[in-house]
């Protein structure tokens, strides 16, 4: 069977050429064969799988209509999911079996989608290499001894090896753009409000927002389709009229403004990046865009804006894995402070526990003034600066991330250069802004992600702007050779 894209497994399941359940088995057979090479799921369930499949092809032998019906997807193992290990990665939840289901995966359950699996991902969320998760890195399909990315590697990798069409991810500070971009595919990341987070285990709320991971922005504005929506059980979610993001798909170029930020492009960029990012910028120009050079001075400030905000909310929220309700719990403890301690410290990993005392710190009395406060202020800063920004142009373009994908261990020993890989993803977080990354090139056989940014609820415009670009350049469809 010939690997396909969604939308065009979609089309195929509406003529009726192919059932889900071959589909499915196709994919599932895929990840028994390959996934050994990439470690990039915790969990397959192809006994769920299956009966979902069937269940698809009843409805379209009904002649019934769902955006994602019969199709197969992943989804990240951050999302709970009733009756299904649901891990976050880590050796707290190793045991944990989900209760109820997030909104996430509710929608695409709807939506008909088929749910292959749980896909491996740094641990709590917390990493940028897909290195910290209690069940082993996940290698990168285009170089097995290179990251994928994280946290949302598992998804990147199995998705650009097409061990599935789709995924689901999160982006905390660039988690799905900066592993779609080293691993060849599309990814975006929604306004902060636009996807429920209900059910998505927290790492910190105000930053975290689940999006979908495919080969194409098309497949992605389908995905997001589904899973985009108001949910009433999550307070932050944004109320909005349903909107069909595969309408503006097919928009004109024309006259749309770039901007393109000259902190994007200065010291630090990698020359074969820049020089492939500038390749790609030059196909925008001639299908009509203009590239006008902006600032966004305080962009500098975002990483440690970031890493003060991000473990202040991660110590409060992984304040509840205490041993006692859930998760893991030491062997015969003392008393309760050494029920506590001992199942904390056996349970979290290193990076998870420099980000826990990093965010007590700044919150304890005497520091909050000096570090959280101080941060968020900056953070204001920063929303401003792409406010303004947005006054001149329509969307912002640069590199996601200053690199191709780096080696296993390579930054292991050195958090603050692991941090610097987000450089150009987590200001968009801290605004709480749309991104997407979508392949726009290679570096020696690696792919070059690059980043579109749109302001407030934009996501159909930065669609329609990734589609274009896909269909003058090849860049998307390209698969990583022993994967083909």
């Amino acid at each position: 069977m010939k690997l396909d894209t969604l939308a065009s497994w979609a089309r195929r399941l509406r003529a009726r050429d192919i059932s889900s359940r071959e589909l499915t088995e196709f994919y599932l057979g895929r990840i028994d064969r390959l996934d050994s090479q990439l470690n990039s799921f915790i969990s397959v369930t192809p006994d769920l799988a299956l009966a979902a499949a069937d269940a698809a092809d009843e409805r379209l032998a009904r002649g019934e209509e769902a955006p994602l019906l019969g199709l197969p997807v992943a989804q990240k193992d951050i999302f709970c999911t009733q009756g299904v290990r649901t891990s976050c990665g880590s050796k707290m939840l190793d045991n944990f079996i989900a209760p109820y289901t997030a909104t996430v995966v509710e929608r695409m359950n709807t939506a008909g989608a088929v749910m292959l699996g749980k896909t491996n991902m740094d641990e709590f969320a917390m990493g940028s290499s897909n290195e910290t998760s209690h069940y082993g890195p996940v290698r990168n399909p285009w170089d097995p001894e290179r990251v994928p990315g994280g946290s949302s590697g598992g998804s990147a990798a199995a998705v650009a090896a097409r061990l599935v069409p789709a995924a689901t991810g999160t982006d905390t500070g660039g988690s799905i753009r900066q592993p779609a971009a080293f691993c060849g595919i599309t990814g975006v990341k929604p306004t902060y409000g636009r996807v429920s987070r209900y059910g998505m285990i927290a790492f910190a709320s105000s930053l975290d927002q689940a999006g979908p991971m495919a080969a194409s922005a098309e497949d992605c504005a389908l995905m997001l389709n589904a899973m985009a929506g108001f949910d009433p059980r999550d307070s932050t979610s944004v109320e909005r009229p349903a909107e069909d993001f595969t309408a503006g798909l097919r928009a004109d170029l024309k006259g749309l403004r770039i901007g393109l930020p000259r902190e994007f492009f200065g010291e630090g960029l990698d020359p074969g990046v820049r020089a492939a990012i500038e390749a790609a910028l030059a196909v925008l120009r001639e299908r009509g865009a203009e590239l006008i050079e902006i600032s966004l001075p305080n962009s500098g400030l975002s990483v440690p804006a970031y890493y003060v905000v991000a473990p202040a909310e991660c110590s409060s929220n992984l304040a509840r894995y205490d041993g006692v309700r859930f998760g893991h719990r030491c062997d015969e403890p003392r008393d309760l402070t050494d029920l506590y301690t001992r199942s904390r410290a056996e349970g979290f990993g290193a990076e998870v526990k420099r980000r826990i005392m990093i965010g007590t710190y700044v919150l304890s009395a005497g520091y909050y003034d000096a570090y959280y406060l101080k941060a968020q202020k900056v953070r204001r800063l920063i929303a401003d600066d792409f406010r303004r920004a947005f006054g001149q142009v329509d969307v912002i373009a640069g590199p996601t991330s200053p690199e191709t994908p780096f080696r296993l261990g390579e930054k292991s020993a050195d958090p603050v250069q692991m941090y610097l890989s987000d450089i150009y993803t987590i200001a968009v977080n801290l605004a709480g802004l749309p991104g997407l990354s979508m392949p726009a090139g290679t570096v020696g056989n690696l792919p070059v992600g690059m980043q579109l940014i749109g302001n407030y609820f934009d996501e159909a415009r930065l669609l329609g702007v990734a589609h274009q670009f896909q269909q003058e350049t090849d860049w998307h469809a390209r698969m990583p050779a022993p994967f083909v």
